[in-house]
């Protein structure tokens, strides 16, 4: 689901009532977590973190106004989701965060490239989010996204 909205704090006001509580604590866990350098936007009509244009000027290739995005939460419609573009870059991280999950849910992983979904929200392992949001600095994102994501 999108909303229109310009703050995060906006955002968590408009999803359903009975998703309000995890999404804010997920996002409290991340901004706890995140190493510093990252900001918290909106960002895709969600949650997001992203390298400021003040830490990386050129911002994202697909659109240089913006600046380059990192992890973003959202309500969707059927799932709670947590992007994370290391994941998606680094599969050292991806193989981690995949070995770590069971350690913390007993149900499968429903992931894709850098998308986790948890359909069952009161199942969100928010300490393995906490530790995957203190993986990467910035100036590591940036460095691994201009080898590995931005000119492919």
């Amino acid at each position: 689901m999108q909303y229109e909205v310009k703050t995060p704090d906006e955002y968590i006001d408009l999803i359903p009532e009975e998703r309000k509580e995890v999404m804010q604590n997920l996002r409290k866990v991340i901004k706890e977590n995140l190493p510093k350098g990252f900001s918290e936007v909106i960002s895709y009509k969600m949650i997001g973190y992203v390298v400021p244009h003040q830490l990386y000027p050129d911002g994202y290739h697909c659109d240089p106004k913006l600046p380059l995005p990192f992890m973003n939460i959202a309500s969707q419609k059927n799932f709670i989701a947590v992007y994370h573009s290391g994941i998606y870059a680094n599969p050292e991280l991806m193989n981690w965060f995949v070995g770590e999950y069971p350690k913390y849910v007993k149900t499968k992983l429903d992931m894709g490239k850098s998308c986790i979904r948890f359909k069952k929200i009161d199942q969100i392992p928010m300490k393995l989010i906490g530790e995957l949001a203190t993986k990467m600095t910035p100036q590591e994102w940036i460095t691994m996204y201009e080898s590995k994501v931005k000119n492919k």
